[in-house]
């Protein structure tokens, strides 16, 4: 096992890891102590997270467990490999949030939201991993989603050991691909079980992958998105958002809907891509992700 800590002084902008791994965006990692997804209203914690990270292009060349928690202006981990360069990638430790807060409307709803949740981060997760994640979110709290995840891991996954702890990386597209529908449902996928399994199908057999939608136009990368079965604009543009890069997306869930409703009437345009281009413009064009996240965790926490 290595050891290290990141420096939170050498970040451009704040960082806060509770509030980026617990505010609905990503249902990859786990709490050391049990209480993921526990609260709504989470910010500032030292809590221990854990996942397990498959390769990555460009980052890292081998599978690896990181754990990381916030204490005293470092981010401690533990990790089965140097973890820097891990971290920084999947916290979007690189991203330069002072720059990213200036770009942001004047607006009240959204400086509410900023100013309630400091050094919120969005993730970038695996596309594999984070593509079914969403592929099971529909009509399903947080909770429920990140249990869906933890138990695909734990039944399907390969167990990989660190300082004598065992921890189950996601299932691989081959292991899910191998499943059977029923097999899916006995862990509450309900209906989404064939959208999985045959969407786990089309990736181990070379049909798609979600990271050919990368260097893509924004609308054409949400269009090639919804190939996969279960995906519709909406899941797309959460993959497209917490994975593979494209900050100016904006998922229109439940909670940027009802924004709109109260906040910002005039957005609503009937269909999804319409609707989406004006409410990308009132959040900010290029990082209207960010602004999508806030108002999100801000709203859904009932701070409002």
């Amino acid at each position: 096992m290595e050891t290290g800590a990141i420096p939170l002084a050498d970040v451009d902008g704040e960082f806060d890891l509770q509030a980026t791994v617990e505010s609905g965006q990503s249902y990859l990692w786990d709490r050391a102590d049990g209480g993921m997804y526990d609260e709504l209203n989470v910010h500032g914690g030292e809590e221990w997270y854990e996942t397990v990270v498959p390769p990555l292009s460009g980052v890292t060349d081998e599978r690896a467990v990181v754990r990381v928690r916030q204490t005293d202006g470092l981010l401690e981990w533990e990790s089965t490999t140097d973890a820097v360069p891990i971290l920084t990638h999947l916290l979007r430790l690189d991203d330069d949030l002072d720059a990213i807060l200036e770009a942001t409307p004047d607006d009240p709803l959204l400086e509410r939201a900023y100013a309630a949740y400091p050094g919120m981060r969005l993730v970038r997760d695996p596309p594999f991993a984070c593509l079914v994640s969403f592929i099971c979110s529909a009509q399903m709290r947080v909770s429920r989603i990140h249990g869906m995840q933890l138990a695909l891991a734990r039944e399907f996954g390969d167990v990989v050991e660190m300082d004598g702890q065992a921890y189950h990386a996601f299932p691989t597209p081959e292991q899910l691909a191998a499943r059977t529908e029923a097999e899916l449902r006995e862990l509450k996928l309900g209906y989404r079980a064939p959208y999985v399994q045959r969407t786990a199908e089309m990736v181990a057999d070379g049909e798609a992958h979600p990271d050919e939608a990368l260097g893509m136009a924004y609308e054409d990368a949400r269009e090639s998105l919804t190939r996969f079965v279960g995906v519709g604009d909406k899941v797309a543009d959460c993959v497209l958002l917490f994975s593979l890069g494209y900050l100016e997306a904006v998922p229109l869930d439940t909670w940027i809907r009802t924004a709109i409703a109260d906040y910002y009437p005039d957005c609503e345009q009937g269909g999804y891509a319409t609707t989406s281009r004006a409410i990308r413009e009132a959040f900010g064009g290029d990082y209207a992700g960010y602004t999508q996240t806030y108002v999100f965790h801000y709203l859904r926490a009932g701070r409002e």
